[in-house]
């Protein structure tokens, strides 16, 4: 089982500092076409994603964040966040329309 990040330049080459490879993506079809070819290689066990990337194609990353679905994906802050991730409640506000 691997990792895979996606996200900025910088995101980017940080991880693959220590061995992760990965995508970058500023666009929603850059953002679109590293997703599914993360998803592609089974080997791929966890995919990391930046939040900012994750909003460009977020029916995308939801479809696989609130399933049980294989690989797992783990939204990051970036270095523009400030280090700030999503509240859980917000998220599963999102997923399901609902407010808890």
């Amino acid at each position: 089982m691997r990792y895979f990040v996606i996200g900025d330049e910088d995101t980017v080459l940080g991880f693959s500092l220590v061995g992760t490879s990965g995508l970058t993506a500023s666009t929603q079809e850059e953002a679109s076409a590293a997703l599914t070819k993360a998803l592609e290689d089974k080997e791929n066990g966890i995919i990391i994603i930046t939040q900012d990337v994750a909003d460009l194609i977020r029916q995308e990353v939801d479809r696989y964040i609130f399933s049980e679905t294989f690989p797992l994906i783990v939204e990051i802050p970036n270095r523009h966040t400030g280090g700030v991730s999503k509240d859980l409640r917000v998220l599963v506000n999102e997923a399901i329309g609902v407010s808890l």
